[in-house]
Formats: structure tokens, C-alpha cells, sequence
């Protein structure tokens, strides 16, 4: 069994918002996606700082990590040989 390839993404509203939020943000999720890319999904959910978590409700069966107190970002995986993560959505959280 070889190691797992993963591949980030940024799905049409991620994009998007990548225009109208602040640097620091955009800088926090390409962090993330580095990370992923590099050491794998698995390492990188254990890092306690992004407070990956698994959505309910409308959202069940995507994740989230937080990228700063306010900002989120959800994403989902695409199981295969190579695990394709694509980012949907980056927005404020409503407390």
C-alpha cells in the first residue's frame, strides 16, 4: 500500500469569496491546503488549531476548519486513489 496522494481544490463560492475576505484568511486556508498536500489529511485534522469537525444537518457529509475565530471553511473528499478535497465554501461564521 503506497502513501495517499491528496489534492486541494477550490470549488466556485470559494473562489469567490477568496476576493472579498481579508489577506490573513486566504493566507490561513493556503496554509492548510499546503499542509493537506504535503502530510496528508489525516495529520492535519489532528492539528488542534484548525478544529476540523464534522457538519450536521443540511451539511452532513462535509467538514469544517476554521481558519481565525470568525472564519470558516467547509470542504468534503472525494475517496479514490488520489483523495481530491474540495473547498465549497469560505465565509464568517454567525455566532
Amino acid at each position: 500500500m503506497g502513501v495517499q496522494m491528496y489534492r486541494v481544490e477550490l470549488g466556485k463560492y470559494a473562489k469567490k469569496a477568496l476576493g472579498r475576505i481579508p489577506k490573513y484568511i486566504v493566507a490561513n486556508l493556503l496554509d492548510w491546503v499546503q499542509e493537506v498536500e504535503d502530510k496528508g489529511l489525516e495529520k492535519v485534522r489532528k492539528i488542534p488549531g484548525y478544529h476540523d469537525e464534522p457538519l450536521l444537518g443540511a451539511w452532513k457529509g462535509y467538514r469544517s476548519i476554521r481558519l481565525s475565530r470568525s472564519y470558516r471553511a467547509i470542504y468534503f473528499e472525494d475517496d479514490g486513489e488520489l483523495k481530491i478535497i474540495t473547498i465549497v465554501e469560505v465565509s464568517k461564521h454567525e455566532y
